[in-house]
Order: C-alpha cells, then structure tokens, then sequence
C-alpha cells in the first residue's frame, strides 16, 4: 500500500511514524506546507515529500492520512471523497456545520470510507466500557458522567481558531458517549465559567464548561470541562447501571487526590496531555485505518458520526448562550443519526 499523510506537526509526524511499521505498507508520501518539516519526518522514516498537501490525492495513493491545521481538514477531505480515496481525518473535519453536513452527504454520495480520528474509541477500557453496555453485564444504564480536564490552557491562538470548549475538548466526551451508550441524546442544557485568564471571556469562550444531557434511552448523563486542572490531564468515564458500574481512566495515573484515612491510590505518575494519556489509542487507530484501507471494510468512525457529536457541541454553545434548554431536533443535520460505530 502507498498511504499519504497531510501535516506533520506533532500528531501527524506521529501518524506517520506508525505507519512505517505497519505491515503491508510499502510507502508513505507527506506534505506539509512547512516544506522544511516534511522534508525532515521524510527523511526520518524514508518517505517521498511532495510541496502541496492537496496535491497528495494526485499521487496514487492507496489511502490519506490528513492531520493539518484545521482550516486544512475540509478541503482534504472534500478532495479524497470525491477522488474515491479512503481517507483518515483529525477532528473537526470543518470549520461549521454546514460544512460538516454537506461533507457527510457526499460521504454519503460516493461511499468513500472516511475514518475520523476519535481516537477514545481504540482505548482499550473505553471499548470494555461499550461491551459491558451492549453485552447487559451492568443491566439497565441509569447515568454517565464524562470528564475532560486539561492541566493547562491553550494559547490564545489555539482558542481563537478553536470553535470553543465544547467543540476542541467535549467534542471527544460526545462521541465517545454515543459509542458507549449507543444512545443518541434528545436534550442538552450546558453553562460555563471563566475565573482564569481573561482571553477566554475576551474570545468568547469559557474556561470551565459543564452539560446535562439526556439520551434516548433516558439515560442522563454528566459532562464535564477545565482548562485548569492542577493536578494533571484528567480523562474519565463512569457508567452506572442496575446491575453494576465501570470506569475508564481509574488506574495510577489519575489526577486527582484522594483525603481519605490510609488511601495511598493513585500512586501517579500523572500524565500531563491527551498524548500522553491516548499514546496507544493513537497506535491502534492508525493500524486500524490501514488495515481498513487493505480489506476495504467498513469505517468505525464515520463523518456522519463526526456530525453527531459536532450536533451536541453546538447544541451545547446554544443553551449556553441563551441559558435554557435545548432540544436536538433544534440543530440542523442529516435524518435519521447514526451512533453504531462498531
């Protein structure tokens, strides 16, 4: 296979180290408009560079791996769906939700496989998580708190591009929530907070954001966010049922302390980003995307289901807004919403 990777900063070098090594790949090609950074990750690993990312569905690729800056993702992926290339896309694949909508219509169209790159899906206690849900171990699910922490914030320029809390951090929180559940939700009411450096008032944006959500199924679930956790990069999910409760993110390595008498858990260390805490759910997602691209299966991630949990976020930027409730019948997208993902 010849598979191509747009962007090679952090995450997209990573991509493309881990293709190296996996079997049936045969060349890797990337772009990256810092010439000088493709030609470094290119030498690296001994791949072929061309200039121009969009240029990269020109090449006879087998498949593309796009991890550009966002304003990057729709144009790639816009180009690889028509062209009929499996493609795999870093989250947001755009800018809007219009845009979202219209990209998993021609995902529609043309029947491209397109993986996006909710990577919580190939973390191993996430997916235990799912198998207890489908498989009735914990019973009837009652309630799902999720949580995502960042041990500090982004810069300013990260914030402005970013589309705000719900949709660069909670984005993951609601997908994955679908994937566990395989509920969809029927009514969100979210708020948020700014007690820290005032860009995020001044962006429009909060530093702190929490939201109800209620699922289909009845199931409520909790959701919550900070860009100030001390304590370390803290990612977590607690599912409740009748006849049992599981947690993912409850090992060593969680950032918060414990007062109680004689309670020496955790015993750390912390992780400290979403790269340390995903490091093998990153590996898995991106052998699982080849592996897609040589037997022609189905995606585990589709666009439609990246227009879902863009769905919530929106839905969550409007009741913040105006303070009230909101249902999802409110938020545009496409009929009938899909939340499979197996």
């Amino acid at each position: 296979m010849k598979l191509a990777v747009a962007g090679v900063g952090r995450i997209g070098a990573f991509h493309a180290r881990t293709l190296k090594d996996v079997a049936g790949v045969d060349t890797i090609v990337v772009a990256d408009l810092n010439h000088e950074a493709a030609s470094s990750v290119a030498a690296e690993i001994g791949a072929e560079v061309v200039a121009d990312p969009l240029d990269l569905v020109h090449q006879g690729i087998d498949g593309l791996v796009i991890a550009t800056a966002t304003d990057g993702h729709a144009p790639l992926l816009r180009a690889a769906l028509t062209a009929g290339i499996p493609v795999f896309c870093e989250k947001p694949v755009a800018g809007t939700l219009g845009e979202t909508i219209e990209l998993a219509e021609l995902e529609a169209k043309t029947g491209t496989l397109a993986h996006i790159g909710f990577q919580r899906r190939f973390d191993a206690a996430y997916r235990r998580a799912r198998a207890a849900v489908t498989s009735g171990e914990i019973g009837t699910i009652h309630a799902i708190r999720a949580t995502t922490h960042d041990q500090a914030p982004p810069p300013r320029a990260y914030v402005k591009v970013s589309g705000g809390i719900f949709h660069d951090c909670n984005i993951h929180d609601f997908d994955i929530i679908r994937f566990v559940s395989g509920a969809e939700p029927t009514t969100v009411y979210a708020t948020g907070a700014n007690k820290g450096d005032p860009m995020f008032t001044e962006e429009g944006d909060v530093d702190t954001a929490a939201a109800i959500i209620t699922l289909d199924d009845g199931t409520l679930v909790t959701v919550t966010a900070t860009r100030y956790n001390g304590a370390g990069h803290d990612v977590r999910m607690e599912v409740t049922g009748s006849g049992g409760a599981v947690a993912v993110g409850l090992d060593d390595s969680l950032a918060l302390r414990s007062l109680e008498d004689g309670v020496q858990f955790p015993a750390g260390p912390q992780c400290w980003s979403f790269f340390e805490r995903f490091h093998d759910a990153y590996l898995a997602e991106l052998s699982a995307f080849a592996g897609l691209v040589a037997t022609t299966s189905p995606s585990p991630c589709t666009v439609r289901d990246a227009l879902e949990a863009s769905r919530i976020a929106h839905a969550c930027d409007l009741s913040r807004a105006q303070a009230r409730l909101v249902h999802m019948s409110e938020i545009p997208g496409l009929d009938a919403p899909i939340a499979d993902g197996t």
